[in-house]
């Protein structure tokens, strides 16, 4: 191991056991204190939304705009609002913690609880996304996790502004900065983060496909996998045109570089007469479209000519991140199940029916976190879901499914009581 090397693992340790240290103060803090912090945390982001708006500008700059992780850098006045009021939400909502899970008396007296408490240490490691820095602070905050940040080099100054605010609040309020660590956007850190046993209880990756691939094969501490998302939509046979040609644009245009958004569009092939109409303010919106030969034919003429592209089989299984997505032809709902197994990767499908025999068959075949009938993927959201925000969306089965709120955040332990019982066998 080389001096440089040496020198970036003791860094990464000193914000390590400032993190660890820091742990130990949050418990005692008073859910008043909690709630205070985020309510004043959410002013003082919208006092300083210049300066930040500023930083944000610097990240930008080194930015391609046709880059799909430019919007989502991007911030606005508009989104550091949204960002405050996120902070007043989560700040009035219930604390998950000591919540009694189960209770017994044991024949001998003892008496057993399973109550819910924090993990400790959460780290978390994300892509061009500023926003994040604020949600899984508070989140973290509110279930008195310390947060340890791993931002990349292209959101370094939104984060740095943002942390700032962050720290300086929490000491205003008389509370340690430390319960939040933001890590150099050096590469070098991510792997002292992805090693850092005994300091960091549990690792989300919010990101990339790829980000999330790396963490998973290389950390060395618990892992929830988050973020990517291969989503469909299936127009039934049974699938009414309104609602569709709504729910289709709405999926795919709201914001086309979240993980929500719609990628491949698939269509009975009873329906293929209705694809235009379908896609009309998809052709609006200058969505670009691989279509399968049927699909193609049945928008040949009805469908912006430059924006109309034949599919390939690399044309499915993509997370587009932009305006552009795939439609694939089925002939029945079979299929279309066939084709989410294939190519999903088990975050947001959805059915356009009104056949509720169709509708429940959907619900219960289709593997993934969030299932929708008659309604946009664009509501996986942990606002949307009511949970104040998100720390992510996990597609892994283990511990949490879905947008990760509050109560994902939480752990158990026992506590048992008794009066000099011993064990005797």
């Amino acid at each position: 191991m080389n001096s440089e090397q040496n020198t970036i693992k003791e860094q990464a340790a000193v914000f390590f056991e400032a993190a660890q240290k820091a742990s130990r103060t949050l418990t005692r803090l008073a859910e008043t204190e909690v709630n205070s912090l985020l309510e004043t945390l959410a002013d003082a982001l919208e006092c300083e939304t210049p300066a930040i708006l500023e930083a944000n500008k610097c990240d930008l700059a080194r930015m391609d705009e046709n880059d799909p992780k430019y919007d989502r850098l991007r911030l606005t006045s508009e989104r550091l609002k949204g960002i405050a009021d996120d902070l007043r939400n989560v700040a009035r909502l219930s604390s998950p913690l000591d919540k009694i899970l189960s209770e017994t008396i044991r024949p001998n007296g003892m008496r057993l609880r399973k109550i819910t408490v924090p993990f400790g240490v959460i780290g978390v490691i994300y892509e061009a996304r500023p926003n994040v820095t604020v949600d899984v602070f508070s989140l973290c905050f509110k279930t008195r996790n310390v947060c340890v940040l791993k931002g990349s080099a292209d959101a370094e100054a939104s984060n740095l502004a943002l942390a700032k605010v962050i720290r300086k609040t929490l000491e205003l309020q008389g509370i340690t900065p430390e319960v939040i660590q933001l890590l150099p956007a050096d590469r070098a850190f991510t792997v002292e983060l992805l090693n850092a046993r005994g300091y960091v209880d549990l690792l989300i990756p919010r990101g990339s496909s790829s980000l999330i691939n790396y963490v998973r094969n290389q950390a060395h501490i618990p892992v929830i996998e988050t973020g990517a998302g291969v989503c469909h939509t299936y127009f039934d046979v049974a699938g009414d045109l309104q609602k569709g040609a709504q729910i289709i644009n709405n999926a795919k245009t709201r914001r086309v570089s979240v993980c929500n958004a719609l990628d491949c569009l698939i269509v009975h092939r009873d329906r293929l007469s209705d694809l235009p109409t379908l896609c009309r303010m998809l052709a609006e919106n200058k969505v670009r479209i691989y279509a399968d030969v049927e699909a193609a034919q049945a928008l040949l003429g009805n469908y912006p000519s430059e924006l109309l592209n034949p599919a390939t089989p690399d044309s499915f299984g993509i997370e587009y991140l932009s305006y552009a997505m795939s439609i694939r032809t089925v002939a029945n709902l079979e299929e279309a199940l066939d084709h989410i197994s294939r190519y999903g990767l088990k975050h947001s499908e959805c059915i356009i029916t009104e056949d509720v025999e169709a509708a429940t068959l959907f619900q219960k075949m289709v593997d993934a976190a969030c299932v929708y009938v008659n309604v946009s993927t664009a509501f996986t959201d942990g606002a949307q879901f009511g949970l104040g925000a998100e720390i992510g969306i996990s597609t892994q089965k283990l511990h949490a499914r879905g947008p990760m709120g509050l109560a994902e955040l939480c752990t158990y332990k026992w506590l048992i009581d008794g009066d000099g019982q011993i064990r005797n066998s």
